[in-house]
């Protein structure tokens, strides 16, 4: 028998391939020799003709030099954080490839010298909030709170609601983060209830400042109590906000989401928030507040660590100055233009012989933002078994199982993207259909 071996094409040979050279310059050349290596060892394995090397590795190798895929969102989820949060409207995304190159982040160009870092994006972030003083972003929500507690509380003690020391997402808990600074918690209050005299009683000559946080991921009801920010800042020392969901003016759509605008007016020294949540934009930290307390967070070495780069600082200004986000028209969808498009998908599905039915669907906005809040709206329902086939599809399509139907939510998917979600259906459903019998 042959040498299975002698059969394997040259390594030189194919990286001289012209389709390889190509995919090389994009690629990487060290992405398209692995991939060439592994095509080999499939042929010594005989499970691919050697003829077929170059064809299996152009198949097998990313569109782009990330594993990032892009996906389909129809989950009804709006900032779904294992899918990236908010989408990037398409100013910023813009923005981000203008920032890719060099750019004049931390340059004047009419004097020559440095200049202020981000200066254009704190100048729109104070605009959006004019109710502020001035303005820092740093790299994440969780980084802006961290930022103050160690500028203002460390070696002190932070005052604080036992009913506000919350854990977010994969095991994250405040009060670590907040002790993690080197500051003492004072913990005031009930599970439930905390009034004013419970934070009153609890100053003292070591007390940094006071910590109001929205619960962000669940709701108390029934025999609750808590103290408004204006009562807090009437105790005369300062008060921290942490919004979470970065939503900066109130929002009538969502009239019990706490705003920057309104704890600032309060008399707030400093609101956190994250940019990448309800305002729509880019992973960061928003600090906004009274001057003296933001330059106190600003000189800080921890400020240095905790800066974001000039893509952050590109997007956070195109969001703030450009259209309406993704987000936004997501928490806005009008329900009824959502009966109409997943009416037009089934429809379509029926006829390329897929099982499908519109059903009501609830969508909330995620992330840690408006709990129990309820998005009313429609979605497309399928067997559950396909979820995997189009989670592993091309574009991949993430919808959610319920009731063992996998429902699929349009009103995170732009319009445009309909007929994508469709195409990735139908072909699970041509890719599930039994092989045609002889002489059928």
């Amino acid at each position: 028998m042959d040498d299975v071996r002698r059969g394997v094409p040259r390594t030189d040979s194919l990286l001289a391939d012209p389709r390889l050279v190509a995919a090389a310059a994009r690629l990487g050349r060290p992405t398209v020799k692995a991939a060439v290596l592994a095509a080999q060892q499939r042929v010594r394995g005989g499970t691919l003709p050697a003829a077929a090397v170059a064809d299996s590795v152009l198949e097998s190798l990313p569109v782009t030099a990330t594993t990032l895929r892009a996906v389909l969102n129809a989950t009804g989820v709006i900032l779904h954080t294992n899918l990236g949060r908010a989408p990037l409207s398409a100013a910023a995304r813009q923005a981000l490839v203008v920032a890719s190159g060099y750019v004049d982040v931390e340059y004047d160009r009419d004097t020559g010298r440095r200049a202020r870092r981000g200066r254009g994006a704190l100048s729109a972030l104070r605009a959006a909030a004019p109710a502020a003083q001035d303005a820092l972003v740093v790299t994440n929500g969780a980084a802006a709170l961290v930022l103050a507690a160690t500028a203002l509380g460390a070696g002190r003690e932070i005052v604080i609601s036992r009913g506000e020391l919350v854990e977010i997402g994969d095991g994250f808990r405040l009060p670590d983060l907040l002790t993690s600074t080197g500051a003492r918690l004072r913990e005031v209050g009930t599970t439930n209830r905390t009034t004013l005299a419970d934070y009153s009683s609890a100053l003292g000559p070591d007390t940094g400042f006071v910590c109001k946080v929205h619960p962000a991921n669940f709701r108390m009801q029934g025999f609750t109590a808590a103290v408004p920010t204006a009562q807090l800042v009437g105790l005369g020392l300062p008060v921290v906000v942490d919004i979470g969901s970065g939503l900066l003016a109130p929002d009538v759509s969502l009239p019990a989401e706490p705003d920057a605008a309104g704890a600032l007016a309060a008399g707030a020294a400093l609101v956190t928030a994250s940019g990448d949540k309800l305002l729509g934009g880019p992973q960061a930290g928003l600090v906004l507040g009274q001057q003296g307390y933001v330059d106190q967070l600003r000189r800080h070495p921890l400020a240095r660590a905790l800066r974001v780069d000039k893509l952050t600082l590109a997007a956070l200004e195109a969001t703030l100055r450009g259209p309406q986000p993704p987000v936004r028209a997501a928490v806005v969808a009008d329900p009824a233009g959502l009966a109409r498009r997943a009416e037009a998908l089934a429809e379509a599905l029926r006829r390329g012989g897929a099982e499908c039915a519109v059903v009501p669907s609830e969508g909330v906005v995620g992330g840690g933002g408006a709990p129990g809040v309820l998005l009313p709206g429609w979605a497309v329902a399928l067997p559950a078994e396909a979820a995997r086939a189009l989670r592993l599809g091309s574009p991949p399509v993430i919808g959610r199982v319920e009731r063992d139907r996998l429902l699929l939510d349009l009103r995170c998917v732009p319009p445009e993207e309909d007929a994508a979600v469709r195409d990735a259906v139908l072909a699970v459903v041509l890719a599930a259909a039994p092989a045609p019998t002889s002489g059928s």
